[in-house]
């Protein structure tokens, strides 16, 4: 490795770990530049620990960047004690928070209140507010102001992006159900609007991404209810233009699963198939895929961020490990491990940073309906 290379590899930095009361919310920040990708030898920088956070936020857990801070958006969940000692579930609430790493310090935010049980949520950054969207409670957050507002209604939880216009939502479902559409909200209008119909056979895990014209979704195939493939005729990859409420087929992935990320020309997924160490680029203006060089250990539910020079991959069945992906060596390097007390859920790509966010120890999370 030449001195200059080194010295490129020598810019990875981390932050981390913040706990309280048996819980933990720790960070990762990854500073990318170069052409050279993370390593795990001795010239890593130390961790460092950002101030401890105002509150614990357990899962599920989302994020968003607003190009100065860092707004985490979650469940809070009180506990107590039974006589025997063991914890037991009070109530669980929305809570958020959000870090300003300017001034290196924390606010509480007070979101509104919502139901008792949120399975998932997902959030999109506009540029003026950050939008929630959860299975039975959706808000959106303006930090300018620091004022909420509820939305009537979710997008979807499956995959949600924002085009810069709109947060389209496709796919979702829970336990036997899938589901095969999709909406778009507009929040200079606050209106929202249904999807034309997809040809896509129905997901509650989609793996996709905006292209910056096209949302490419790719369905596993996979008919939760029956455990059986959907027909034929529900196609595996199709891409959606919301300027003009279209679809177009377009070749299925060479395996299903994983998490997909632009790069600019191609879409990166990774993570995908049997073991999950796979990994495809497709290009949309060939309509084609090739294979890209395997995962060098299984890295399952994993979320893919591209740096602008490589593509940076955090998951793992602890979601304590990392990967950075060179894609004209087309070479895989690990990321030192993160001192995280728990799996990483939320996280955010910063531009220059990539930081990872969780928080849930030491308390027995029973959802209530």
């Amino acid at each position: 490795m030449s001195a200059a290379t080194e010295t490129i590899v020598k810019r990875l930095v981390v932050l981390a770990t913040a706990a309280g009361l048996g819980s933990a919310i720790a960070f990762l920040l990854v500073a990318c530049g170069g052409t050279s990708a993370p390593s795990r030898n001795a010239s890593a920088p130390p961790w460092r620990a950002l101030p401890a956070a105002p509150i614990r936020i357990d899962g599920p857990t989302t994020s968003v960047w607003t190009g100065r801070q860092l707004i985490l958006y979650g469940r809070r969940v009180v506990t107590r004690l039974d006589s025997r000692g063991a914890p037991y579930v009070v109530k669980s609430v929305d809570a958020a928070e959000s870090y300003d790493p300017a001034s290196k310090t924390w606010t509480r935010l007070s979101p509104p209140a919502g139901p008792g049980y949120q399975p998932t949520y997902h959030a999109v950054w506009t540029g003026k507010e950050m939008l929630v969207f959860g299975a039975f409670h959706s808000v959106a957050y303006d930090p300018q102001r620091n004022s909420w507002r509820t939305l009537r209604k979710s997008v979807g939880g499956g995959l949600v992006v924002w085009t810069g216009r709109e947060a389209i939502g496709w796919g979702g479902g829970c336990c036997g159900d899938a589901w095969g559409n999709g909406l778009a909200y507009d929040p200079a209008t606050d209106t929202y609007r249904t999807l034309s119909s997809s040809p896509l056979a129905p997901s509650q895990d989609p793996v996709g991404a905006w292209t910056g014209h096209e949302l490419v979704l790719f369905s596993s195939g996979f008919n939760p209810a029956s455990g059986k493939p959907y027909p034929a005729s529900l196609v595996r990859a199709a891409a959606y233009n919301p300027a003009t409420d279209t679809w177009r087929r377009i070749e299925r992935a060479p395996t299903a699963g994983g998490a997909a990320a632009w790069d600019g020309h191609e879409l990166l997924v990774v993570g995908a198939g049997t073991g999950a160490h796979s990994a495809f680029a497709y290009d949309p203006a060939k309509n084609s895929w090739r294979r890209l060089a395997p995962l060098p250990f299984e890295l399952p539910t994993a979320a893919a961020f591209w740096t602008g020079h490589r593509l940076l991959v955090w998951g793992g069945t602890e979601a304590t490990r990392g990967l950075a992906y060179d894609p004209r060596a087309d070479r895989w390097s690990m990321l030192p491990r993160a001192p995280l007390r728990g799996s990483g859920q939320a996280l955010v790509w910063t531009g220059t940073k990539l930081v990872v966010a969780n928080g849930v120890h030491g308390a027995a999370f029973t959802p209530r309906a």
